[in-house]
């Protein structure tokens, strides 16, 4: 099974960035496809983002498309998540994940992972 371990949250204003890490251990992540979801207070975890397991295919919410980076260095077993001109609404703990799926349907992988991390807190000030 494959452990997952999220990083690089924070507090940032309106129109910054930041980039997410997920490293992995375990299992090597090149044999799957990995993805990020975010769960903002009150609400359910959703789907922001997937890449396939050579990284040269991408997919994301609509809420995202333009403004976040997904990718990986399956060398290093690690998972990125690169997010450009953040908005309030953009505030969740996020989170990633083996998954499976397509196009925005993505779901996580619990056959290929223990459960979930405990995610990166990002706060979007206005």
């Amino acid at each position: 099974q494959v452990q997952l371990v999220e990083s690089g949250g924070g507090l940032v204003q309106a129109g910054g960035s930041l980039r997410l890490s997920c490293a992995a251990s375990g299992r090597t992540v090149s044999n799957y496809a990995m993805g990020w979801f975010r769960q903002a207070p009150g609400k359910e975890r959703t789907f922001v983002a997937a890449i396939n397991l050579s990284g040269d295919s991408t997919y994301y919410a609509d809420s995202v498309k333009g403004r976040f980076t997904i990718s990986r260095d399956n060398a290093k077993n690690t998972v990125f998540l690169r997010m450009n001109s953040l908005k309030p609404e953009d505030t969740a703990v996020y989170y990633c994940a083996v998954v499976y799926g397509y196009g925005t349907s993505w779901h996580p992988d619990f056959n290929a992972m223990d459960n979930w991390g405990k995610g990166t807190l990002v706060t979007v000030s206005s």
